[in-house]
């Protein structure tokens, strides 16, 4: 099943919230997501290009915190809660001029108030990995919620 980053707060019983348009730049698309694993996809192109013709590393940086984010929100959501991002470590492997990137993040610590993912961005077509962070994330309760 493949959903968008916007869709993922229905999945888990949270209120819908408009999908983000930074988000949706990204292409980033949810494959499947559980409470300790995501698994997703975007599709790079020009519009992600730096002046050199190459994918611009903040998208990396960018698919890390989303994937990661999202799954790490997931993992709190039944708990009235949502994780935010606090830190981001991505590290650039080698250069794309873009297509299909297969995302794959697992929690490696999941706390009562904190959580850690490492996320692998993936060229679909040759197997090699272009990016791969950390992402520490606080579980904090749902702006809005009591």
């Amino acid at each position: 099943m493949s959903v968008s980053a916007g869709d993922l707060e229905s999945m888990s019983g949270a209120a819908s919230t408009p999908e983000s348009r930074f988000v949706d730049a990204t292409g980033f698309v949810i494959d499947e997501v559980t409470s300790t694993s995501l698994r997703a996809h975007a599709e790079l192109g020009p519009d992600h290009h730096t002046e050199w013709g190459t994918i611009h590393g903040g998208v990396y940086a960018s698919l890390v915190e989303s994937a990661g984010g999202a799954g790490a929100g997931h993992a709190v959501a039944e708990l009235g809660q949502v994780a935010v991002g606090v830190h981001n470590g991505t590290d650039f492997l080698r250069a794309s001029t873009g297509g299909r990137v297969d995302i794959t993040a697992h929690a490696l610590f999941q706390g009562r108030s904190q959580q850690l993912w490492d996320v692998v961005i993936t060229q679909a077509e040759s197997g090699k990995e272009l990016a791969r962070g950390q992402l520490r994330l606080q579980n904090i309760p749902r702006p809005g919620s009591a």
